[in-house]
This record gives C-alpha cells, sequence and structure tokens, in this order.
C-alpha cells in the first residue's frame, strides 16, 4: 500500500471543496423537492390569468465597491 503526503492546509481545502459540492446538490434536491408540480393545464391557466412575466427588471441596485 502506498502512502501519499499531502499538507494539511491542501487536505482541508479539498475536504471543504468537497463538502460544500455535496452541500450545493443536496440543497438544490432540496429546494426542487418543496416546489409544487404545476401540470400543463394549470400552468396555461395561470398564463391566461396573469400572462407571461415581463422579463423587465423590477429593482436595480448599484453598488459601488
Amino acid at each position: 500500500m502506498e502512502n501519499i503526503t499531502i499538507q494539511k492546509k491542501e487536505l482541508k481545502a479539498a475536504v471543504r471543496e468537497s463538502v460544500r459540492e455535496v452541500f450545493e446538490q443536496e440543497f438544490a434536491r432540496l429546494r426542487a423537492s418543496l416546489l409544487p408540480f404545476v401540470s400543463r393545464a394549470e400552468q396555461t391557466d395561470i398564463e391566461k390569468c396573469y400572462k407571461k412575466p415581463a422579463r423587465k427588471i423590477a429593482k436595480d441596485i448599484e453598488i459601488k465597491v
């Protein structure tokens, strides 16, 4: 069995990045599971009543750094 030498900082960074990726994936799944299912008929009814959303920006905030 071969031993691999890695610095503590590099190992910590690799673990942190891996955990971050897993959290992102799991939160994406959670958000998707919490969204209600909308059938095609229901979606067309919503679009008839409220039209399609405008592509205009509702609020524009400029931040200088």
